[in-house]
């Protein structure tokens, strides 16, 4: 193989003063052509720092490149200083030659723009394609990232989509300019096991096709496993291990890469499900939350006059309970309705039919027997207040009063959840990641609630963070006999921390059961795709088949209603709707 990237002794700091804010320390790397590197470490750890730095970036992020080169052997045969190259040099290099794949897709896309139009935008720019080319490109595009109805969602604007359905736009963006080098930094965080599979399958087609090189940014290491050849490890802005892929999953040296491989939720098909908790002993009792027929549609309306032309059915006919002490996790793609059915149950959303029951248990707040924990911690809580004011927004929302016996419970409850007591004057930027996901828990137990929602609590935090999070929500589960409605893409996390599953596809539950039941003997052939495409460590260098089933559209027609497939019963708790 060619060199195609070489990065000597990078070191970038920030601020005015650069030298004394070092970052990255140091690093050395190379890729080859139609080559992985994967660059694996946890938050703050410089790996962002260094994926900017390459294609300089990290000038408009305020960062300086102290010293160090980066050298990129060209389409046209030469190399390049990136270091040194001027910006006129730069802006062909980036796009043409270098792709990035940035992880947060809502501050990469034009909010007042279609994602239509800014998918032409790149096929003019890098591609010379124009009028009805550019379109059907753009629209292609879509289709091969799964996207359904992509004629339809070109007109769309990026916040009429799901987080999901953002990120492949962003990814059919970057391949749009065929580069040389892509650069993807966490491109899969946010997806669910499937679609997760699917990018990786078109990344792993197009490195394959052109010879290209790939640096992979994450932390999830059963990613690297299917994807990389080589890796390097980085903490604290430096580089502590690189090698071969079986080399560092098999014989890691560095006790941080030994730590981070530790934290990994492995998957086992249903050996490793909680067993915690026996539904039967409960037979009798009340459900902490009971849901029937649940369905939330969307009006399309068109026209001046706004006439009905049809509806997105969001959630069909959902029907479930959830016992105190109990978690049920629901696993879905991204639109499939997992989440639109969470906030139907808060009153976010308002259901167009069906009912649910919540009951509060003994010794449990009637005023809000039901309690949330967001995706993003630190959109969740308000900048502008310390955490004393915080944890006193549930309090006095309930129409409680702030007093000596509600700042013990906040002491308590931090305690409980591994955070000083002193945090109470600090504010939610002095805190990381993981410390702000558990502050939101807290807040979320302050009207001692008989269930919790988690929407994707855990998704954004790194594996070691994450493993902690799981096991504080395990303890308080067990402590106060707390209901979990889980929301989640992560099937390894969900064996780790569910009693029973409910799969979600196209708005309805086509499989429902005991998570050791449902993960080892899956009898809907949705549940048996999305546990296919759990990645693993054990799984090395894979080629991800991709798969051309495409999602069913939720839009239907004015006056449509969806045929009542009947459920077929395997054992006393697990059920799946009956395929064709």
């Amino acid at each position: 193989m060619t060199s195609l990237l070489s990065v000597r002794d990078l070191r970038v700091g920030f601020g005015k003063r650069p030298t004394i804010k070092e970052i990255v320390h140091g690093i050395s790397f190379d890729v080859n052509a139609g080559e992985t590197l994967a660059i694996v470490g946890e938050s703050g750890s410089g790996k962002s720092v260094t994926a900017l730095s390459v294609n300089r970036l990290i000038d408009y992020a305020g960062g300086h490149i102290l010293s160090g080169s980066i050298t990129l052997g060209t389409s046209k045969g030469d190399a390049v200083n990136i270091v040194k190259a001027s910006e006129r040099q730069l802006e062909k290099i980036r796009g043409a030659e270098i792709g990035m794949i940035f992880q947060e897709p809502m501050t990469s896309l034009n909010p007042v723009l279609p994602i239509g139009q800014q998918l032409e935008e790149a096929f003019r720019l890098y591609r010379g394609l124009s009028g009805s080319q550019a379109k059907n490109a753009a629209k292609d595009a879509l289709d091969r990232v799964r996207i359904p109805d992509a004629h339809r969602r070109l007109r769309y604007y990026p916040h009429q989509l799901s987080g999901g359905m953002l990120q492949r736009v962003m990814i059919s963006m970057a391949l749009a300019c065929n580069p040389r080098l892509l650069i993807a930094d966490e491109p899969t965080t946010a997806l669910d096991v499937s679609v997760q599979a699917q990018i990786m399958a078109l990344l792993a087609e197009l490195k394959r096709e052109m010879g290209m090189g790939m640096i992979f940014i994450t932390h999830d290491i059963g990613l690297v496993a299917g994807i990389a050849d080589r890796v390097m490890v980085m903490q604290s802005g430096e580089a502590v291990e690189q090698g071969k892929l079986d080399q560092i999953l098999d014989s890691p040296q560095h006790p941080y890469t030994q730590h981070l491989l530790s934290a990994v939720p492995h998957f086992s098909g249903g050996r490793s499900v909680r067993r915690d908790f026996a539904r039967p002993e409960m037979k009798g009792a009340a459900p902490a939350l009971a849901v029937s027929g649940l369905t939330v549609r969307f009006p399309i309306t068109q026209g001046l006059l706004r006439r009905a032309a049809g509806a997105v059915h969001a959630v069909e006919g959902v029907d479930f309970d959830l016992m105190p002490g109990e978690t049920l996790a629901i696993v879905g793609e991204s639109g499939s309705g997992k989440s639109t059915t969470a906030r139907a149950i808060l009153g976010l959303v308002r259901p167009s039919s069906g009912h649910f029951d919540i009951h509060s248990q003994p010794g449990k707040s009637p005023h809000r027997p039901v309690q949330m924990v967001f995706q993003n911690p630190y959109a969740s809580l308000n900048p502008r207040l310390n955490v004393e004011s915080l944890l006193a927004e549930p309090v006095i929302a309930s129409g409680g009063k702030l007093t000596q016996d509600t700042r013990a419970r906040m002491k308590g409850l931090l305690d409980r959840v591994g955070l000083p007591t002193d945090s109470l004057t600090r504010y939610p930027h002095e805190f990381s990641g993981g410390q702000r996901q558990r502050l939101c828990i807290a807040r979320a137990l302050m009207v001692d609630p008989s269930v919790l929602v988690l929407d994707e609590a855990v998704s954004a935090l790194d594996v070691s963070v994450q493993a902690k999070v799981l096991e504080l929500l395990t303890d308080l589960q067990q402590d106060l006999k707390l209901a979990y409605l889980f929301v989640s893409h992560d099937m390894a996390v969900v064996e780790r921390i569910a009693h029973r599953i409910a799969v979600v596809y196209a708005g309805q539950i086509v499989e429902i059961g005991e998570a050791a039941s449902v993960l080892s003997d899956p009898k809907h052939s949705y549940t048996r795709r999305l546990i296919a495409a759990v990645p693993t460590i054990e799984r090395r260098r894979e080629h991800f088949a991709l798969d051309t089933r495409s999602v069913p559209s939720l839009v239907k027609p004015p006056g449509y209603e969806p045929p009542m497939t009947p459920w077929e019963t395997y054992g006393i708790d697990h059920r799946a709707r009956a395929e064709n």
